[in-house]
């Protein structure tokens, strides 16, 4: 058996604590500094101000009920009232799950109903869509009501008891290989140990400027950006989304030290946008492959080292970075502190050595506990043996002999666009809600540009049916988020699948590939 761990040195034991313990020990040791700064309004806040209305907001919450056993959903978009409401569900005892507030009411409800949320937050922009998910439960709150819970709150919260390795912290929502969003169980202990590993490498401290546009609700947003942040004693300067403009002039007014971005946003950069770039030491770009003109010339124009890296959901969410040794562009970098990799071969299961393609599996204090009530899916995506306790990342790649991984293919089939990862069984589930529509597939087409993939519909209509283009997108478009949308549509008379019945998404992958190549050439 092959199994690759570290270079880095060990960063055991880690502090037995929960995540609102690791959070007031930042607050009691930064105290006046600033914590974070609202990248809109420019209005300040300082460590010692955010934890006393964590405090506050959290009391308040168990005043209403809150506590220990139930799930506190956010709905809404980045801000510094997201953090707080966060970390206060976390200080009345309870877990967290976020959803995408471009989200429709019908995604909402589903992640409420699954999650059992017990308690939600809304945007003020997205109340409209939760309260009719939400269906006149109590417990509905805006983002922005926790300044008025904060002064209406009996006192600061009182403490409650958490087991760091079997509670949950947070509940993020994960296509993992097939079918509808699981709940991700990530418990105290899966976020302590991956903060401690991020930060193994540097270069986030207490000396860092950040500038948080990646969202909250993502996993890399909440573990790699908002709570990394605080534990490092860095600023961090929210804003709701990212838009070019806003974000060049607070990088040139807050001096910022420290980018956290995406694939579209590297594009962005690497085409030039107007501010004063001296102030970045270090700009880190994951979720996908970016190509090494594109870094190189980010790092002309920035004059900051650029590293990647790579992580998933259930892994809370960093196995690898670029900044674990000498960097080698093509490659996701070696692995994080106390997190051991393995190659298998996809088909039997057997250990691969270097340079061999196969699936990647991981094991550390990071992978999470399992999916919410789903125990097949969780023992599918966990493997047991006298080795340990593996995750599937369902990532196909080669490890050279150094330990630095190659992605090489997604074998979970998610597409990714723009950032965001759209599962195919989740649209053609809606698809085929059509009377019209007898079957479908849905698959990745690679295209230009900033957007990496879209989702490309293969449909088969009934008998006698008749249906556009445009009406199978509609049909999507209004029951899904906006990134989620079907962006091209092609009528088959059959989805090609194997004698299992399994839809053989290869075929049509291929088949999207030389449409596209000769729609370029028309």
């Amino acid at each position: 058996m092959t199994i690759v761990g570290s270079p880095l040195e060990s960063c055991l034991p880690y502090p037995d604590l929960s995540v609102i313990e690791l959070f007031d020990r930042s607050v009691e040791r930064w105290g006046d500094r600033i914590a974070l700064v609202d990248g809109v309004s420019g209005a300040e806040y300082s460590y010692s101000t955010v934890g006393e209305v964590v405090s506050l907001v959290g009391r308040a919450l168990q005043d209403d009920g809150i506590g220990p056993g139930d799930c506190v959903a956010i709905v809404a978009g980045n801000s510094p009232e997201w953090i707080v409401t966060f970390m206060a569900a976390q200080a009345a005892g309870a877990a967290v799950t976020t959803l995408n507030p471009l989200y429709t009411s019908r995604e909402v409800r589903y992640q409420l109903e699954d999650s059992g949320a017990s308690a939600v937050f809304a945007g003020s922009a997205t109340a409209e869509a939760v309260l009719e998910a939400w269906e006149g439960n109590e417990h509905f709150y805006v983002t922005t009501d926790v300044w008025e819970m904060a002064e209406r709150s009996a006192g600061n919260v009182a403490g409650v008891a958490v087991d760091p390795r079997t509670d949950v912290a947070a509940l993020p929502y994960s296509s993992g290989t097939t079918g509808l969003p699981k709940g991700v169980m990530l418990s105290h202990h899966n976020l302590v140990a991956n903060v401690h590993q991020l930060l193994a490498p540097g270069p986030v401290d207490d000396t860092s400027v950040m500038i948080d546009f990646l969202p909250f609700f993502h996993i890399y947003g909440m573990v790699g950006l908002m709570t990394i942040g605080f534990v490092a004693g860095a600023k961090q300067v929210v804003m709701p989304g990212f838009d070019r403009e806003l974000f060049a002039r607070l990088v040139t007014e807050q001096q910022a030290t420290n980018l956290f971005v995406v694939p579209p946003v590297m594009l962005e950069l690497a085409q030039g946008l107007e501010g004063d770039w001296s102030s970045v030491r270090h700009i880190q770009t994951a979720a996908a492959p970016v190509p090494a003109h594109v870094i190189e010339t980010v790092e002309q124009v920035c004059g900051a080292e650029v590293y990647e890296g790579y992580g998933l959901t259930e892994a809370s969410p960093a196995t690898h970075s670029t900044r674990t040794g000498p960097i080698r562009r093509g490659t996701v970098g070696r692995l994080l502190p106390d997190t051991r990799q393995r190659v298998v071969d996809m088909e039997t299961g057997a250990d691969l050595g270097p340079a061999e393609l196969g699936e990647l599996l991981v094991s550390g204090p990071q992978v999470m506990l399992g999916y919410l009530g789903s125990p097949e899916a969780t023992a599918a995506a966990i493997v047991e043996d006298e080795s340990g306790r593996w995750l599937r990342t369902g990532d196909i790649v080669t490890v050279d002999d150094e330990g630095y991984v190659t992605l090489r293919d997604r074998a979970k089939e998610m597409i990714k666009y723009r950032g965001y990862a759209v599962a195919p069984a989740e649209l053609e589930s809606v698809l085929l809600e059509h009377r019209d529509i007898v079957d479908a597939a849905v698959v990745s087409q690679s295209v230009g540009g900033g957007d990496g993939e879209i989702p490309r519909a293969y449909v088969v209509l009934a008998e006698g049916a008749e249906m556009t283009d445009e009406q199978v997108k509609e049909h999507v478009r209004a029951r899904v988020a906006p990134f989620k949308r079907i962006r091209e549509v092609e009528f088959i008379d059959s989805v090609p699948k194997s004698p299992t019945g399994k839809t053989l998404r290869r075929e049509l992958k291929d088949r999207a590939a030389v449409e596209a190549r000769s729609d370029e050439e028309a």
